[in-house]
Formats: structure tokens, C-alpha cells, sequence
């Protein structure tokens, strides 16, 4: 490895670590809220919306991202997000209202999406071309080591009451820690004030249609894969676990694929795995909730169609460079926000109105159309 290739990969140790930290945080903390409804007697119609009010207020002030980070720069930018997001999942525990939780999730998206977007522009900033795709494999795989570790932790804190929400605004500080030491040097975001979120998204669709396919899909089976397992006799610890089962497939695949992104057409990488993401969730509903197989459907679907987002992430940086940059990676992170948004609701629907099975074929439908998309794409420019 080259000096130059050795001091790339340094400059993005900090951003990782804080990118492990995001995923374990989010690992505790995306299951807490639709298990409670569960419990209080909810219908998954509405564990869907409240989960989605995250995404509105991620929406509502992502569109500031770029602009507030070039400002501020990016580290005081994150470290006062954290600190935020952390006191609103305090508030959790004050109140059992749907309607007050609801406007916490909101509040909680508002500020939640900084550290996610910001960090990505930083990777995107410094990454070579060459190794785009694998820079974004590492990021993906340490994100899903968080989150495959957040449900162990709730093995020890439990699911319910308060402990498990205290825990996870501890959690999200550790956010801050690996970053504190580059609070003057982090590398300076750019904003490009002549350029619009259209203009991006029509110089890369189907990056930003892989960011949706994979923001629904993902945002769905952390919402819901739970909530299907209750539903299928199995108890709700062991539904969490499912979420490391899924979040572990991430961990083992996502540096092969991320070195196949690297070195063979990322259009053809994209459409195999949705398409075959696509095949494993109808699957899901076939095995037995019981078996072991369900574990491996799960690791598998997980590790595949994680890989829709680096993937997509890396068509991004290979179409858009310069001030772009900043406005296009919020733009993808935007559209993956509005797949949940969009799915979650869609899902809890399927499934109170055709049982578990709804969860499937919701996600198969985005699934199959993003890949469809690829394949074309691949095809007409070969």
C-alpha cells in the first residue's frame, strides 16, 4: 500500500469509529419505540407512522445540512447534534403518550440526520476513486457491527421501561469522542450555493433510486422485523436478535462486495443485489419462524441489501465531485430518509391488512424496481 493510499485510510479512522458509534446507538435504539406501541395494544399502522415522523424531521432540515456544516465546520457541527438527539431520547422516558413520543421522534430526525450525512460527505471528500467502493464497504460494515451489537445490549438492559432509552442517550455520546481530537482539523465541507437538489439528483438517478430502495428496506426491517417476529410466536428478545442476525450478513459481505464494486461495473453489482434481496424477503414468509433457516434468509437479506447503500454511495462519488459533493450525498441520505418515510407506513399497512406476508412483498415491489433500473442502466451503457 501506497503512502498516499496509507494516509487516505488514516484520515478516515476518526469518521469510522464515529460511524461504529452511530450504528450501535442506532442498534439500541431503533427497536425501543415499536415494541413499546406493541406492548400498549398499537396497531402496526400506527407503530408505522409514529417510527416515520423520524424521517419527516430529517427531511425538514436536511436540506441546511451542507450549509450549516461549512459553516460551523463539521466536528462542532455533529458533537452539538449528539448532545441534542441524546436529551430527546431522555424525554422519552418522562411520558407514555403516542402523541407527545411522536413529536419526540420528530424533533429526534431533525437533529439525528447530522452525523449521518456529515460523515458521509467527509468520506466522499477524501476517498480515491479507486478505492471508493471499498472505503464505503468499511463504513457500511462498521455501521452494521454497531447496530448488530445494539440488540445484544438490550439482551442486558431490556426492552422495555426506562433503562433502555437512558442507555441508549449514553450511547449516543460516544458519538463524540473519536472526533473531539479533530474539532480544527477535520477536513472543510464546501457548500456550492449555485447548485440545486434537482440538478444532483438528475446528474446521478440511480444512485439516488438505490439510496431510496435500500432507505425503505432497511428502515422497514428495523421497524417491523421485530414486531413480525412477536407475531410469529417468537418472543421479542429473540425478535431483537433477528436485527443482529440481519445487521451480522452486513458485517461478513460487505467487503467483498464493496472490492467487486471496485473492480467490475457497480451498475451490475447494484442489480444483483437488489433483485436478489428482492427473492429472499418473499422467502421470508415461506420458512418457519423457528427453524434456523429463518436466520440464514435474514443474514443473507441483510448483508445483501445493506450493500444496495455503499454501492450506491460509490455510483454517487464516481458521477459527482467538487462543491456537489456536499449537496449530493444530503440529497441521497434525503431520499433514503423518504424510502422509510414512504415504507413504513406502506408495510404496517400490508400487514394488518394480509398478515405477516405483507412485510415481504412491500419490500420485494421497491426491491425489484430499483433492479430492474440498474440492469437497464448496466445494459444501455456497456
Amino acid at each position: 500500500m501506497t503512502t498516499i493510499a496509507v494516509s487516505s485510510w488514516r484520515s478516515l479512522l476518526p469518521v469510522f469509529a464515529a460511524c461504529a458509534a452511530i450504528g450501535l446507538q442506532a442498534g439500541v435504539a431503533m427497536p425501543l419505540v415499536p415494541l413499546a406501541l406493541e406492548r400498549q395494544g398499537y396497531d402496526k399502522l400506527t407503530i408505522g407512522i409514529v417510527a416515520a415522523a423520524w424521517a419527516v424531521g430529517m427531511l425538514a432540515t436536511a436540506s441546511h445540512i451542507p450549509r450549516l456544516a461549512a459553516r460551523w465546520g463539521a466536528v462542532p457541527f455533529i458533537i452539538g447534534a449528539v448532545v441534542a438527539g441524546s436529551a430527546l431520547v431522555v424525554a422519552y422516558t418522562l411520558t407514555d403518550s403516542v402523541v407527545v413520543w411522536f413529536i419526540l421522534t420528530l424533533l429526534h430526525g431533525a437533529v439525528g440526520g447530522v452525523p449521518w450525512v456529515v460523515s458521509e460527505i467527509w468520506m466522499n471528500v477524501v476517498v480515491e476513486e479507486k478505492r471508493r467502493g471499498r472505503v464505503m464497504a468499511v463504513y457500511a460494515m462498521l455501521v452494521a457491527l454497531g447496530l448488530a451489537l445494539g440488540p445484544l445490549v438490550l439482551q442486558v438492559v431490556g426492552v422495555y421501561g426506562p433503562k433502555p432509552f437512558l442507555t441508549c442517550a449514553a450511547l449516543a455520546l460516544l458519538v463524540a469522542l473519536p472526533l473531539l481530537p479533530y474539532w480544527r482539523t477535520a477536513p472543510k465541507i464546501e457548500h456550492a450555493e449555485d447548485s440545486g437538489y434537482l440538478q444532483v439528483v438528475i446528474l446521478a438517478p440511480l444512485a439516488m433510486l438505490a439510496g431510496f430502495a435500500c432507505g425503505l428496506g432497511e428502515q422497514v426491517a428495523f421497524s417491523f422485523l421485530p414486531v413480525y417476529a412477536v407475531g410469529a410466536g417468537v418472543p421479542a428478545e429473540t425478535g431483537a436478535l433477528w436485527l443482529s442476525t440481519f445487521v451480522i450478513g452486513n458485517v461478513i459481505l460487505q467487503w467483498p462486495i464493496g472490492w467487486m464494486a471496485d473492480h467490475f461495473d457497480r451498475r451490475a453489482v447494484l442489480a444483483g443485489c437488489t433483485l436478489a434481496s428482492a427473492l429472499l424477503v418473499v422467502l421470508l414468509s415461506a420458512v418457519s419462524a423457528q427453524s434456523l433457516m429463518v436466520l440464514g434468509v435474514i443474514a443473507l437479506w441483510g448483508g445483501l441489501s445493506f450493500a444496495i447503500y455503499p454501492v450506491g454511495l460509490a455510483l454517487l462519488g464516481q458521477r459527482i465531485a467538487g462543491g456537489d459533493i456536499a449537496r449530493a450525498n444530503t440529497a441521497f441520505s434525503m431520499l433514503y430518509i423518504l424510502g422509510g418515510l414512504i415504507g413504513r407506513p406502506l408495510a404496517g399497512a400490508a400487514m394488518d391488512a394480509v398478515g405477516d406476508p405483507g412485510l415481504g412483498w412491500t419490500l420485494a415491489v421497491f426491491y425489484s424496481i430499483a433492479g430492474l433500473c440498474a440492469l437497464l442502466a448496466f445494459h444501455r451503457h456497456r
